[in-house]
């Protein structure tokens, strides 16, 4: 059995560390509430917008030649976005996100891979470690975006994806970040940003913007919607990923406290029986020191 010594210092230790994860669990739950209001904002907002740009464009021949967020090509490289954390201490939140960019780069997207013209430019530290420790090949970073995940940063990231895409360099663009449900629950999701994707305009109910007059006409305003659609799509996956990963680490440091909290009642437990195991053994000293001396 350890020392008196040995098991206090591991409760110190012990007790030092739920205090870290305890201060940590509480301010991961603050920045948890204001990135849960943005998400919920920003929801409706996307879909509604993406709601229009699907009934124009459905409404608009030969969509793919006339505008270059809808051109499908075979042409042109593939670029995967995968979205996580600068910081560690939050489950599987990063690893996760590692997870899936394999299971694209060898399933969806493995000629590419195999061919070297697929992309790959992960945002956030922690990701990029990972995946140079799985061996993946990274193409760039955009690590310092989660520093100051601001609008306007954002969309400059969002400008040049489009940029790029427009110019012929990437036929397709791919976004992997988790998808934020609760504050327990992540679901990791992989999403196409471009091209922009047309689903059936009947599916979705937009049979009522048959009713509106556009001006000047659906091509113009087509072509001012959809850069603000993919700031937005984009904007929106930050903000996902960002409520996530808040939700991820309040979740792991909760856990983590209590996991501190029970080994500190099995440590001191372990100190009360070493200490009247101890205690036991001077009585018994005294005793037969005694004993000695009557003999």
């Amino acid at each position: 059995m350890a020392n008196l010594k040995e098991i206090r210092i591991r409760i110190n230790s012990v007790r030092t560390t739920r205090q870290v994860t305890s201060a940590m669990k509480m301010v991961s739950a603050a920045k948890l509430k204001k990135a849960q209001d943005d998400v919920e904002h920003v929801r409706p907002f996307v879909s509604k917008l993406m709601e229009i740009v699907n009934f124009l464009g459905n409404s608009v021949e030969n969509i793919g030649e006339s505008f270059a967020g809808f051109r499908v090509s075979e042409k042109g490289r593939v670029l995967i976005v995968p979205i996580a954390s600068n910081k560690g201490l939050a489950g599987a939140f990063n690893s996760n996100i590692t997870k899936e960019v394999e299971r694209l780069i060898t399933s969806d997207f493995a000629a590419d891979y195999n061919a070297g013209t697929l992309d790959i430019t992960p945002i956030g530290k922690q990701l990029s470690k990972n995946l140079a420790a799985h061996g993946v090949r990274v193409a760039a970073e955009h690590n310092d975006l989660l520093d100051q995940p601001t609008q306007k940063n954002v969309y400059a990231l969002a400008d040049k994806l489009f940029a790029d895409f427009a110019a012929g360099t990437y036929r397709q663009i791919v976004l992997v970040f988790n998808e934020f449900v609760n504050a327990a629950v992540q679901h990791v999701a992989a999403t196409q940003l471009l091209p922009l994707e047309l689903s059936d305009t009947d599916a979705h109910g937009n049979s009522a913007y048959h009713d509106f007059i556009i001006e000047p006409n659906k091509e113009e305003v087509l072509e001012a919607l959809v850069p603000q659609a993919v700031h937005s799509l984009f904007y929106a996956t930050i903000l996902e990923s960002a409520a996530a990963e808040h939700g991820a680490r309040m979740t792991s440091m909760h856990k983590a406290t209590d996991n501190a909290t029970e080994l500190l009642g099995e440590l001191q437990l372990q100190y009360n029986k070493a200490r009247q195991s101890a205690i036991t053994g001077e009585l018994i000293e005294i005793v037969s020191g005694a004993e000695a001396l009557k003999n």
